[in-house]
């Protein structure tokens, strides 16, 4: 919590009322100490008086209310002034309270209480935002990134891949048979299968790139600042490597491949994610035609 006042007097009355609360209490005895104060902690909660020297509780409080990348902040404003028109400008400006000096001691915990509650009801909603927007981009079955995802993360690559020439290539993996795993064995059978792919791809998948799932039995894995042959090299892999697992069914074990299109951009004009994922599905229907479980590039 800060507190701002010119006045010591003030500051050692606030800071007594606040003595029972579990705050660590700032102490600012000036408006633009209050501001100095505030980048460096980002308090919860700031009591401010309404006259200073430098700047006002007033101007304090809208330089407050226009970082508004930081998290919500309190402000309840002190003032020897109670006329209507003046408190209508503090909340007008941004303030959440007012009160009236001299103060109680018990009035200002309680509003400070109040304070507390709205700041706790916030955070839980920002938390909750947060889990949404998570779940927005998260593919529920397995946990990978959906294609919203894909395309906001391949969006940013693409600009960055214009600015500085870079290479990017997406590769679209698909299942071979699949749907004949779902027929035979069910789907919670098929669940597996596509749970133990998105393991596989996440964990043959650098942090600097990125992998996700786009759809039934589709996945996607976006590379960067590599050539040709080495984003076939990483393709290759990840088909291998699932080819290596097994999977068992009651009595029967199975093994299930994978097919792989490639398509990349080389930086050397304006791309469109869901143009190279065309000519990746494209490569892809190739490898189907060609036989499946292999990697076909587009050139």
């Amino acid at each position: 919590m800060l507190v701002a006042d010119d006045s010591a007097v003030y500051r050692r009355l606030v800071e007594q009322a606040l003595s029972s609360s579990e705050f660590l209490v700032l102490l600012a005895k000036s408006g633009l100490e209050a501001v100095k104060l505030f980048k460096e902690h980002h308090p919860q909660i700031v009591i401010t008086d309404w006259v200073m020297p430098d700047i006002t509780g007033i101007d304090l409080c809208r330089r407050i209310r226009a970082s508004t990348e930081d998290p919500y902040t309190y402000v309840i404003i002190l003032t020897s002034v109670s006329e209507k028109e003046n408190v209508v400008e503090g909340l007008a400006a941004g303030a959440d309270d007012y009160l009236t000096k001299p103060f109680d001691a018990n009035e200002l915990l309680a509003r400070v209480g109040v304070g507390r509650r709205i700041i706790g009801l916030q955070q839980q909603v920002e938390a909750k935002n947060r889990l949404l927007e998570e779940l927005a981009h998260t593919d529920a079955l397995t946990g990978l990134p959906n294609r919203r995802a894909l395309e906001d993360w391949a969006s940013r690559q693409m600009s960055g891949a214009i600015r500085h020439g870079f290479s990017v290539w997406v590769a679209l993996a698909d299942l071979d048979l699949f749907k004949g795993v779902n027929d035979s064995f069910g789907h919670e059978a098929g669940d597996t299968v596509l749970k133990k792919f998105a393991e596989v791809l996440r964990n043959n998948t650098r942090r600097s790139n990125m992998c996700g799932r786009i759809g039934g039995e589709e996945f996607v894995f976006i590379l960067t600042h590599v050539n040709a042959e080495q984003a076939r090299i990483a393709a290759d892999r990840i088909r291998q490597k699932f080819q290596e697992q097994t999977f068992q069914f009651g009595d029967q074990s199975l093994t299930v491949t994978v097919s792989i299109g490639v398509a990349g951009f080389g930086g050397e004009c304006r791309p469109d994610f869901n143009g190279i994922l065309r000519r990746a599905d494209k490569a892809l229907y190739s490898a189907k035609n060609g036989g499946r479980n292999r990697v076909e590039m587009d050139r």
